[in-house]
């Protein structure tokens, strides 16, 4: 059984799907850091300098009485909220990864359609097929 799972375990398409996740994991953090610490402060600032991790609906109050400063004071608080403003950064993220996904791919088929599109080089014949053609054609004549 050991054996079976070391060979499972070694196959290409296992470890490229390790590498694959460790590498997603890595771009999902670097995503995770460009809509945050990037793309949000601007948006914030244009839009009246609203922090989209702090916008959320209260649907009820916690121990202690609202209004909460941030979401996470009202969570300390034990208050129940819809946290729309971090759905909101998530989705972006989404996007982000999505677009980025669809440039790879789309990258990829196009080298693939370039080689699929690109002239096989012609078949080399075998010494001994050439040798027999010139004899065949010197009986010929």
């Amino acid at each position: 059984m050991f054996k079976e799972f070391k060979e499972f375990a070694m196959r290409g398409n296992v470890i490229d799907l390790a590498v694959g996740i460790i590498i997603g994991a890595a771009f999902g953090k670097i995503v995770d850091s460009l809509v945050k610490d990037i793309i949000m402060p601007p948006i914030a600032m244009l839009m009246g300098k609203v922090d989209f991790a702090n916008l959320y609906f209260l649907l009820s109050e916690g121990k202690t009485p609202a209004p909460y400063a941030t979401l996470d004071a009202a969570q300390k608080a034990g208050a129940v909220t819809l946290n729309y403003g971090v759905f909101i950064n998530v989705l972006i993220s989404f996007v982000i990864v999505t677009f980025a996904v669809f440039l790879v791919i789309k990258g990829l088929n196009k080298l693939k359609r370039e080689e699929a599109s690109a002239p096989a080089a012609p078949a080399v014949t075998p010494e001994d097929i050439e040798l027999l053609r010139e004899i065949r054609d010197l009986l010929k004549k």
